[in-house]
């Protein structure tokens, strides 16, 4: 069944944590009263903000190994199979439609735009602008015109726009299946409780989804951008066990405006655990910019204090810092080899 289809075009939450998801003036009015009479932590400098040298395969990782690097916020270099995927890519200075206005970068990006390996697709989980940037798509589409973009239903038109010639769109549960050097990679759209939304358009009118990607030896799940909600326990029936699960972990205060949308590390860690329970967690969503009112650099210590109050184990939580690879040999049961 199509839950997630609105009667009439475009697309909803099917689930009761979705309740309040979508705000009013009256809500947007609250929200900025309470920034300006609390205005919170500063943003840190930009040597305060934990950074590691990537280490990136050129042109592509061995077969047997899967290399994860954070270059901040949602955007990572995924490479694994002979194939380098990025993820909700943004190098520009701020996550806006405009460059002299809104969120700006505390933190640049882990990867600097020359030293990108060769990109053979791009997985795009929704259309906001701290996930999907005008000019670092119009950037990409120039410089790799034939990769793949992989979406939710909605945009193609958008992206041709940018410049992007190749486009598939999946809705949640479909997959395709991307061939590079050494073998395939089958990327498979899962559900997320998010919304959508750019400038001159309606709300809702393009899907937003997560990812699980699968090799013979194998599989990432990367959450987008969620609130916590029943997908995570469907999601992990179906395709865990995981060896990387990449998950939001900030923009979530004040929790009264943000739980539906925006998970908090604690949830995160439950998120993880509804996945499976497998692999390792991959911290994402902060450290680049600054959107909501928890302390820029706050995510990482409290997702440490969930992690060991629900017992799990140290070496399988990874906040990497920005730039930071995590390279993963794999065997062919789907389990990671130290």
């Amino acid at each position: 069944m199509n839950e997630h289809h609105r009667a009439g075009g475009g697309f909803r939450n099917p689930w009761p944590t979705a309740e309040g998801l979508h705000k009013n003036t009256g809500d947007m009015l609250r929200w900025m009263l309470e920034r300006f009479s609390n205005p919170g932590a500063p943003n840190p400098k930009p040597h305060e903000v934990p950074r590691a040298q990537p280490a990136i395969a050129r042109p592509v990782a061995s077969p047997d190994e899967l290399r994860t690097t954070y270059v901040g916020h949602a955007t990572f270099l995924l490479q694994l199979n002979g194939l380098n995927l990025l993820t909700d890519p943004v190098w520009s200075e701020r996550a806006s439609p405009v460059q002299w206005a809104g969120p700006r970068r505390f933190s640049p990006p882990g990867i600097d735009w020359k030293e990108l390996p060769p990109i053979h697709a791009v997985l795009l989980s929704h259309d906001h602008y701290d996930h999907l940037d005008a000019d670092t798509a119009h950037r990409l589409a120039t410089r790799f015109p034939d990769a793949l973009w992989v979406t939710p239903l909605g945009y193609t038109r958008l992206l041709q726009g940018f410049g992007v010639r190749f486009v598939h769109e999946l809705d949640w549960w479909q997959d395709v299946t991307l061939r590079g050097e050494s073998g395939e990679v089958r990327v498979i759209a899962t559900p997320a409780q998010h919304w959508t939304r750019r400038i001159g358009t309606r709300p809702n009118e393009r899907l937003w989804c997560s990812f699980v990607l699968q090799t013979d030896n194998a599989s990432i799940y990367f959450g987008g951008d969620s609130g916590f909600c029943p997908a995570f326990e469907e999601i992990g029936a179906r395709y865990a066990p995981f060896d990387h699960v990449l998950l939001p972990i900030g923009a979530y205060e004040p929790r009264w405006f943000m739980k539906p949308a925006h998970m908090n590390p604690e949830e995160a860690v439950e998120a993880y655990r509804a996945l499976g329970g497998t692999g390792k967690f991959i911290g994402m969503h902060w450290g680049t910019f600054r959107l909501t009112d928890e302390p820029p650099l706050e995510p990482p210590v409290r997702v440490a204090e969930a992690w060991r109050a629900a017992g799990l184990s140290d070496e399988d939580l990874c906040v990497l810092s920005i730039g930071e690879t995590l390279i993963t040999s794999c065997t062919s049961d789907l389990r990671r080899v130290s």
